[in-house]
């Protein structure tokens, strides 16, 4: 079986700088995989190229058996990949509702006509998308909040509404880009519940950069280790965690 994402010798350059090198992962179909490693690494531009943000320079990345390489990012989308980002990006002066309606329009059937007119399959499609959205909000325990403006919600909140705009996108792969930031550790714990849910509930596979260690080596069956755009380790977290590059690089002990 072919991994569903797969990046196999990776460069990424920004004028003279490589911000990835030689960079190779894999992950099967239904896994939780952390990415870690010093700021500056390059985790976050390894997010940017697996969803058309960024272009690789050279390499190949392959999603679903499927070469992704010059897609746009709505193309990525559409093929089964969302995200969240590190700095929260909601459309902070829309209602929480709507947040999560827009993502959910990237699979609408009716045309444009049928939009401007409001006639055939708009009606009934549209209906559902306000039920399917609701329901979402209501799994996340937003529902009573869909009507407010999503910048009033508090900061832990956010975070829930930007994850259950990702699902609503209805993607096969969730790439979550420091999810746990900001939030204190009854947040965090709660957070490692809600992922390990959604994994099973939505039938996902799941990709997450985390500094937070507890949340890393609590969730993830395998970690990916960034040094300087270069993977310096792999494997379990038990395996990660006893890797003296890795504590080198990346926990500030002695090599």
């Amino acid at each position: 079986m072919k991994p569903l994402l797969k990046a196999s010798h990776v460069v990424e350059m920004f004028g003279g700088l490589k911000a990835v090198s030689d960079f190779n992962v894999y992950l099967e179909q239904g896994e939780l995989i952390g990415l870690i490693g010093p700021n500056g690494a390059g985790k976050t531009t390894a997010f940017n190229l697996f969803t058309g943000v960024y272009q690789p320079t050279s390499g190949e990345i392959e999603f679903d058996g499927q070469s992704i390489v010059g897609l746009a990012p709505y193309q990525i989308t559409q093929r089964g990949i969302a995200r969240t980002f590190q700095n929260i990006r909601l459309f902070s002066e829309l209602s929480v509702l709507d947040n999560v309606k827009i993502a959910f329009h990237d699979h609408v059937k009716y045309g444009l006509l049928e939009a401007v007119l409001r006639v055939g399959r708009y009606t009934e499609e549209e209906r559902q998308i306000e039920r399917d959205s609701l329901e979402l909000l209501k799994i996340f325990h937003l529902k009573d909040k869909a009507y407010e403006t999503a910048k009033n919600l508090p900061y832990g909140a956010q975070r829930r509404l930007e994850i259950a705009r990702a699902l609503a996108a209805k993607p096969k792969l969730l790439l979550l880009d420091e999810p746990a930031a900001g939030m204190n550790p009854q947040e965090t714990q709660e957070l490692m519940e809600m992922i390990r849910w959604i994994r099973k509930e939505f039938n996902l596979t799941i990709l997450l950069i985390e500094h937070d260690m507890s949340l890393v080596m609590g969730i993830c069956e395998r970690i990916y280790v960034l040094e300087y755009g270069h993977i310096i380790a792999h494997g379990t977290p038990e395996e990660i965690q006893n890797n003296p590059e890795v504590i080198r690089a990346y926990l500030g002990g002695a090599s």
